[in-house]
């Protein structure tokens, strides 16, 4: 994806200010070999390329007066309550270079999974995007997560899931955050906990013995010999 932007000369905040009247967007480009920019953006076309999951996890093209440059989007900050972009930073990327970067999640196959589709599951995505490191040409737009084996009993955490060649997770130490957790409802656990229970008990003992019949009295044949 590409930006368009221009060099930034007049800083500060009234400076910020008129720019967001005319449309503007203030922002930065540092990192690389080079120093930090400061840069202006049209506001609408970079408004519209932030409601794009792309645009969030992807080496962009940069024009920056005329000249190429390859960035990352970093952070951004909003208006409170507008519809308006009031500042960006961009990160300048070497391709020899490793970048650390959140990837959005694509979860597929989860309906027909067993934990589905026979225990009538919950599937719950803990995580939306997760932290790699690579070099810049591995960089995914997003990582799959197939669920399609998902069983009743599993739980996908993130050092279980499949990366693209190049790319590793980033977790800190000995974590390993949840991304997936699977819950089955009441009623269908007491069912599945039951079912193995009830096959474990011999048939015979399944069906209790007739009682067998009382004896009869004695008294009786006593009242009839007097």
């Amino acid at each position: 994806m590409k930006v368009v932007a221009t060099t930034r000369n007049a800083q500060g905040t009234s400076a910020s200010r008129r720019l967001r009247r005319a449309d503007k967007v203030p922002g930065i480009v540092y990192g690389g070999k080079g120093q930090p920019v400061a840069i202006e953006l049209d506001h609408n076309p970079l408004f519209h390329a932030l409601r794009k999951e792309k645009f969030h996890a992807s080496i962009l093209d940069m024009e920056l007066d005329g000249k190429g440059e390859r960035v990352l989007l970093r952070t951004y900050q909003m208006h409170p309550y507008k519809p308006q972009v009031l500042h960006v930073d961009f990160q300048r990327v070497s391709e020899d270079t490793p970048i650390h970067m959140q990837v959005p999640l694509h979860f597929v196959g989860q309906e027909n999974s067993p934990a589905v589709k026979l225990s009538g599951a919950i599937v719950s995505h803990v995580l939306s995007q997760v932290d790699v490191a690579c070099l810049p040409k591995d960089l995914p737009e997003f990582i799959e997560v197939d669920l399609s084996g998902l069983k009743s009993t599993d739980v996908v955490k993130v050092l279980d899931l499949k990366m693209p060649a190049g790319v590793k997770p980033v977790v800190k130490g000995k974590e390993n955050p949840v991304v997936v957790t699977v819950s089955v409802p009441g009623g269908a656990a007491e069912e599945e906990a039951a079912a193995p229970a009830a096959a474990e008990v011999p048939a015979t003992a399944q069906k209790a013995p007739a009682a067998a019949p009382a004896p009869a009295a004695k008294g009786g044949d006593k009242d009839k010999k007097k």
